[in-house]
C-alpha cells in the first residue's frame, strides 16, 4: 500500500547496488523517513523489487551498478549515474548503503555542498580474504578513506563497534564514525515462539558464502553426526554470483543429497524457518550486524555464532548464546552440542535473546536515531546531528 507522506522535510536519495538488498537491509530506515515527511528517492539495480520500492510510495531511479567490479570504465560509469543524478534529484543528503556506492558518490560529489552519509554494512570480503583483488581494495581504501570522509558534510556509519575501531585505524576522524546497526529488527511481527518436537534442529539463513562460514558448518555438522547428536541442519538462501566467495552449485547439490540436511533455498517468511528450529547459527568469518541472528533473536531463538566482528557484537556468551572461534569445526560442534543437549540452557538463551533483540536493536529504537541523524544533517550538517543524537538516546 503507498504511504502518504507530509510535506517534505528534504530529499534523501539511497544509493544501493541492488533492489532486493535495500528492501532488506534500509526498508524499514527508508519508511521512517518517509512517514516523518522526508522526500526519499532510491537508486539501484532494478531485478524483481522494483515494483514494491515504488509501490510503498519511493521514487525510483533505475541505475546500471556493477557490484564488486574494480574496472575502471565501469567504475566511472557508475560514478558519472551518480552525478547526473544528483543533479536531476537536488537531494540535501546522499545515503550510500555498502562500501561500493559509498567510496563513488564520495568521489562524485567531490566539492559538491549536498550532505553525504555513508554506511558500511560490514566490513566482509575486502578485510576477511587474502585474495589479491581483496588486498589490492584495502590498499585503495587505506589511500582515499581518510581523504574523501574527513571534510565537513560526510558522516560514516558501522554496524558494530569492531568496524568503527578498524575505520579509525585507517585514518578516518572518530567524530566522523558511529555505530548504528542497520534498520534493527521489527519485534512487533516477529514474536516468541515456542520449541518445535525432536529432533534439535539447527538453522542457517543468509547468503551461500564461502566467507559466511558454511564448509566449517557442514563439518560441525559432520562431527555432530559421529558423536551420535541426532540433529538437523536447516540452511536457508540462495548463492551470490557477483561475490567472489558465492558457494559452486555443484557443493550445494551435494548438501541436498545428504541425510539430515535441508537445503531450502530463499525463503519468503522467515517464521517458516525459526518455527522449525530450535538454535540459530551463524560461523560467518565476519558481519556488521548479522540480520539473520537478530531475527531469530526476536523469534526468541538461542544464537550461536562466530567470535567475530557483528556476531560478537549481539551474541553475549552465558546470556543469549555461545561464540566460537571462526573456521574452528570442532569449536562450533562443541557449541551446538551443547545446546542441542539441554533443553532448559536453549529456553534461557531464547528469552534473554528476545529482550536483548526488543530493548536494544528494535526498528523503533535504530530508526528513531536514524532520523535523528537525517534532521541533524539535512538542518544544521554533522554536528548537528551529534546534538540531535545525544538528545535522542
Amino acid at each position: 500500500m503507498r504511504q502518504d507522506a507530509p510535506p517534505s522535510r528534504g530529499t534523501i536519495l539511497y544509493l544501493v547496488t541492488e533492489d532486493w538488498f535495500f528492501v532488506m537491509h534500509r526498508l524499514a530506515v527508508a519508511q521512517a523517513a518517509l512517514r516523518a515527511g522526508f522526500d526519499v528517492h532510491v537508486a539501484t539495480t532494478v531485478h524483481d523489487d522494483g515494483k514494491l520500492i515504488s509501490d510503498l510510495g519511493f521514487k525510483l531511479h533505475p541505475l546500471n551498478w556493477k557490484r564488486g567490479s574494480l574496472n575502471p570504465i565501469d567504475n566511472i560509469s557508475m560514478l558519472l549515474q551518480v552525478r547526473r543524478l544528483c543533479r536531476t534529484v537536488k537531494p540535501g543528503i546522499v545515503h550510500s548503503i555498502a562500501l561500493q556506492p559509498a567510496v563513488l558518490s564520495l568521489i562524485a560529489l567531490l566539492g559538491k555542498p549536498v550532505q553525504q552519509l555513508n554506511s558500511l554494512v560490514g566490513l566482509g570480503f575486502a578485510f576477511t580474504s587474502r585474495r589479491p583483488k581483496a588486498r589490492f581494495v584495502r590498499a585503495v581504501l587505506k589511500l582515499l578513506w581518510p581523504r574523501l570522509a574527513n571534510r565537513r558534510n560526510v558522516l560514516v556509519t558501522v554496524e558494530n563497534s569492531d568496524d568503527r575501531s578498524d575505520l579509525l585505524r585507517l585514518g578516518i576522524s572518530s567524530t566522523q564514525v558511529h555505530v548504528l546497526p542497520g534498520s534493527g529488527v521489527d519485534v512487533a511481527r516477529l514474536q516468541p515462539l515456542p520449541e518445535p518436537a525432536v529432533p534439535v534442529t539447527v538453522a542457517y539463513v543468509g547468503r551461500l558464502l564461502g566467507d559466511k562460514g558454511l564448509a566449517t558448518l557442514i563439518g560441525a555438522y559432520d562431527i555432530m553426526v559421529r558423536h551420535g547428536c541426532e540433529a538437523r541442519l536447516i540452511i536457508a538462501g540462495d548463492p551470490d554470483p557477483p561475490n567472489p566467495t558465492s558457494i559452486a552449485a555443484d557443493e550445494i547439490e551435494s548438501w541436498k543429497q545428504r541425510k539430515g540436511i535441508s537445503v531450502l533455498g530463499h525463503i519468503s517468511d522467515i517464521e517458516d524457518v525459526w518455527k522449525a528450529a530450535h538454535i540459530a547459527v551463524l560461523p560467518s568469518r565476519r558481519e556488521g550486524m548479522p540480520l539473520s541472528l537478530l531475527e531469530a533473536a526476536a523469534c526468541g531463538r538461542p544464537l550461536v555464532a562466530t567470535d567475530v566482528p557483528g556476531c560478537r557484537e549481539l551474541v553475549r556468551p552465558g546470556v543469549n548464546g555461545l561464540l566460537a572461534p571462526a573456521d574452528d569445526a570442532e569449536a562450533l560442534a562443541e557449541a551446538l552440542e551443547r545446546l542441542a543437549g539441554d533443553p532448559q540452557r536453549r529456553q534461557n538463551y531464547g528469552r534473554a535473546a528476545r529482550t536483548i533483540a526488543a530493548t536494544e536493536y528494535s526498528t523503533e529504537i535504530v530508526n528513531g536515531r536514524a532520523l535523528a541523524l537525517y534532521d541533524g544533517m539535512m538542518q544544521r550538517g554533522p554536528e548537528g546531528w551529534r546534538q540531535a543524537r545525544a538528545q535522542a538516546l
